[in-house]
């Protein structure tokens, strides 16, 4: 787990240690795959498509950072943000379990936030209960890091305890039976398409993650244009009514935005849009004041989608590799596949 990091200081005050090129929480934009895990006097992030296993970390009180600074990245590391001094230094931790437990502690709040759950896509969603356990027990065992942890874990717990009956499981989650909306009689099809929606712009769990989940045809009758949109849903339920998602509609002549409804396993919604529709149209899916658009997502959602599943073949039949041992999440979302 040793390593080459720069040290380095920021015209505000802040110091920054890490992996050339590694990302941190001063950079412009998180990409969906940055692993942030808030530590006493400052924060650690590392990549995980990158693989990487030594942090990143930026300091905003190096005093309280140094009660952990030297099991993170070493003595050496540590001695050299005491005097003030920078450069590239080799990072050799102290306490590397520490470390293991601290990518795995990133990684389950990532999961939280990030897992890409699919039921076109075979993925599995996984367990919030277990996940919440799992988060408050690798709490426990990083409180030399992490700011808080007595709190936060006597906060997971009761979160856990308070939480309805939450779709976790294959039967509970949307099985996408057939479309919520159908076609007006007598209209015709002008266009239609598919695709997937930028997963910073919608909450956790409300959509289905593939980059197949959205589907819209541009219908033409009674002499107005209309597209009607779908998306598949992920969890059943109630959804409060400031979470449902809006479908915005971009033709060449213009633009159109509808409140999407659930019905069965599906939102949809159909929307009026001007003239020239059946052109050019793109459909983005989100909720009104959630998170921000992030150009060339595609792609790394595919990643993202493809580590999902190698991680649940793996949790299956988990390697003796502490540092990649799965989730308590993941080995049941892996055990409840075969209902999937």
């Amino acid at each position: 787990m040793t390593g080459t990091v720069q040290v380095r200081q920021a015209a505000d005050g802040l110091w920054i240690i890490g992996p050339e090129g590694a990302p941190t929480v001063l950079d412009e934009a998180a990409a969906i795959d940055v692993l942030v895990l808030e530590a006493a006097g400052g924060h650690l992030t590392w990549s995980l498509l990158a693989g990487q296993s030594l942090p990143a970390a930026v300091l905003d009180d190096v005093k309280l950072a140094q009660e952990w600074l030297w099991a993170v990245f070493g003595e050496q590391v540590a001695l050299a943000v005491d005097a003030g001094e920078t450069g590239e230094l080799v990072a050799m931790p102290g306490m590397p379990e520490l470390v293991t437990d601290a990518w795995r502690l990133g990684y389950a709040h990532w999961a939280a936030r990030w897992w890409p759950a699919s039921i076109i896509d075979g993925i599995a969603p996984l367990d919030e209960r277990l996940l919440r356990a799992e988060i408050a027990t690798l709490s426990a065992a990083c409180e030399l890091i992490v700011d808080g942890a007595d709190e936060y874990i006597e906060a997971a717990e009761q979160h856990a305890d308070e939480l309805a009956d939450i779709p976790g499981r294959a039967e509970d989650y949307a099985l996408a039976a057939g479309p919520a909306t159908t076609v007006p009689s007598g209209a015709l099809v002008l266009a239609r398409g598919s695709g997937g929606w930028d997963w910073h712009r919608c909450p956790p769990g409300l959509l289905d993650a593939s980059e197949r989940s959205v589907s819209w045809e541009v219908l033409r009758g009674a002499g107005i244009t209309t597209v009607l949109v779908r998306v598949v849903a992920a969890a059943r339920g109630d959804v409060p009514s400031h979470l449902h998602p809006h479908a915005l509609v971009r033709t060449s002549s213009g633009t159109a935005v509808a409140e999407l409804t659930l019905a069965g396993d599906m939102w949809a919604a159909e929307v009026p849009t001007p003239e020239g529709a059946e052109s050019t149209v793109t459909v983005e899916v989100y909720v009104p004041g959630v998170g921000g658009p992030e150009p060339g997502s595609p792609e790394i959602r595919r990643r993202v989608r493809d580590l999902a599943l190698s991680r649940l073949s793996r949790a299956a039949d988990p390697a003796d590799n502490p540092a990649d041992t799965p989730l308590l999440a993941e080995i049941a979302a892996a055990e409840s596949d075969s209902d999937f």
